[in-house]
């Protein structure tokens, strides 16, 4: 079993303190950033910020289907952590001032599969998420714009 991980990355123009708000906002903001991939999202406890707990499944691919209930953290500023207690995943939000614009970088790790499956998983499945977070990001983006 290896570590798989899973990035992407965009410049936003906007304060970092405004976008991180934004991606706080469990309740409201991110159903609408969410892409066709997310579905059934709900919030369970929470809403905004630290100790907010959301439930969605992941429609990775047309067979590659994850449950996650995702609990979050905000271990310093700029940063949100969901971590999913139905699988290795964890997932990082990060946001940091550049100038007048800002930089985030979503990164997704967990434990891949061994052998052959593994294999196809470590290569495959980072891009494929990538394209997927490429799509929240520039939902993101309108989003702050737009408000």
């Amino acid at each position: 079993m290896g570590r798989v991980t899973a990035t992407a990355q965009r410049t936003i123009d906007a304060q970092a303190e405004t976008v991180i708000e934004r991606l706080a906002d469990y309740r409201h903001v991110r159903p609408r950033i969410l892409t066709e991939h997310y579905r059934d999202y709900e919030v369970v406890e929470g809403g905004t910020g630290e100790d907010t707990v959301v439930r969605f499944m992941l429609q990775a691919t047309r067979k590659r289907v994850r449950d996650v209930l995702a609990t979050v953290s905000r271990p310093e500023p700029g940063t949100l952590v969901e971590t999913d207690a139905n699988s290795s995943m964890v997932t990082t939000w990060a946001v940091r001032q550049d100038g007048d614009r800002s930089v985030v970088r979503v990164e997704t790790t967990w434990q891949g599969a061994s052998g052959v499956g593994g294999f196809f998983e470590r290569t495959f499945a980072p891009k494929g998420l990538r394209r997927i977070y490429d799509g929240v990001l520039a939902k993101l983006a309108e989003e702050v714009r737009a408000r």
